[in-house]
């Protein structure tokens, strides 16, 4: 199976390419085209020193035409990866599914329930496979939780809060280009990860949410919701706090702050799941500055997200549920070559049925609150209910 990937930017650099380059080098994919309208973006993602420490055996084929065009170059059913700006995938997914590919489509998948449904109808009827990559499903820490909550050993999830604040350098980078109040928020980009974490251990659905937004300037004078405080009503009655930034201080250690609490009750007792997902029992502090954007003399860094380690070579080694994700999703696309439309469709549902892989069609209240939640931070925090 081939990939074709659109959009070279952090993601591609941070998780996605390192991820596709190991699938390859264990002979799961063959080759990888990136397209990317920015030559130099290609230029930098293709030269990087710690993916070409990781991967020195690895490259892949740059692309600068439109997307559309590169893709007719590719057979039916191989692997479109879209990572592009959250505004974009719509396009991005519908042109890959006319062209009859496979999608693996960074979270969230688009911004309205309408574009999700007429996703999740194309790619059916075409019997193709569309992957969110809501990474954090892929950590043990959510599993373990998922798996005993369904259990009934926690009751039922009551209250809670969340936050994800990535770092204030993101606000130097290609994010000051599009993350400008017209195209996403705080909550829109980061925050969906623990509604959609939350509804994954849970089983629950999100009713209504309220989103309350603080506009910011990037240095190149463009404004965004740069900051956000979102409450996320359940279909049971529960409460989530969800905050949500670009302004984690760079001298902060490890990458980002980041964390789940929830509380819960059976009636009869209070019970209680709580992920410290910033601090992973780890500490440095190096004799100089390691160098990157971010980084620090001291630091806790995460070994669950994305890591490199040397088990013998050639080069790095990829670990983390960053890498799982990906490779779950890829995995799933390969079991799919070969089957008829009607094997491929059977397979599909029986993935939508068991709700670990987020698709269109088990994790469309994602693209519901995003909604919902585009219209609140307009209206300055006011309530709205989710379409269901």
């Amino acid at each position: 199976m081939r990939t074709f990937m659109i959009g070279g930017g952090m993601i591609a650099h941070d998780q996605i390419l390192p991820s596709l380059y190991q699938l390859k080098r264990l002979g799961r994919i063959e080759g990888i085209d990136i397209c990317d309208r920015r030559k130099e973006s290609l230029e930098a993602l293709a030269s990087a020193p710690l993916l070409r420490q990781a991967f020195p055996d690895q490259g892949f084929t740059p692309r600068t035409e439109p997307y559309a065009e590169g893709m007719k170059s590719l057979p039916a059913r191989q692997l479109a990866v879209v990572a592009v700006p959250d505004a974009l995938h719509y396009e991005a997914v519908m042109c890959a599914l006319r062209a009859d590919q496979h999608v693996l489509c960074v979270k969230p998948l688009v911004l309205t329930v309408a574009q999700a449904e007429e996703i999740e109808q194309e790619a059916r009827g075409r019997g193709l496979l569309v992957g969110v990559e809501y990474h954090k499903r892929f950590d043990d820490r959510s599993l373990m939780a998922r798996r005993r909550y369904q259990a009934g050993l926690f009751g039922e999830f009551k209250l809670g809060t969340a936050c994800l604040l990535e770092k204030w350098y993101y606000r130097y980078s290609n994010f000051q280009n599009w993350f400008t109040c017209d195209a996403s928020d705080a909550f829109t980009y980061v925050g969906c990860h623990y509604v959609d974490l939350v509804a994954f251990i849970t089983g629950l659905e999100p009713a209504e949410v309220s989103v309350y937004g603080i506009k910011d300037r990037f240095p190149n004078g463009n404004e965004g919701w740069l900051w956000t405080d979102a409450r996320v009503i359940w279909s049971n009655g529960a409460c989530l706090n969800v905050q949500n930034a670009l302004g984690f201080p760079d001298a902060g250690p490890g990458t980002n702050a980041q964390g789940l609490t929830m509380y819960c009750s059976s009636g009869e007792a209070g019970a209680w799941i709580r992920h410290d997902d910033q601090y992973r029992g780890m500490q440095y502090c190096y004799t100089r500055h390691p160098g990157g954007d971010g980084a620090n003399v001291y630091t806790e860094p995460s070994p669950d997200y994305f890591q490199y380690v040397d088990v013998g070579g050639p080069g790095l080694v990829p670990v983390g549920y960053g890498y799982r994700s990906v490779a779950y999703i890829a995995e799933r696309a390969l079991e799919l070559q070969g089957l008829n439309l009607k094997d491929r469709q059977a397979l599909l549902a029986q993935w939508d049925a068991a709700g670990v892989m987020a698709t269109p069609a088990n994790s469309r209240y994602n693209e519901a609150v995003v909604e919902a939640a585009r219209q609140s931070v307009a209206a300055g925090g006011k309530p709205v209910a989710i379409r269901r």
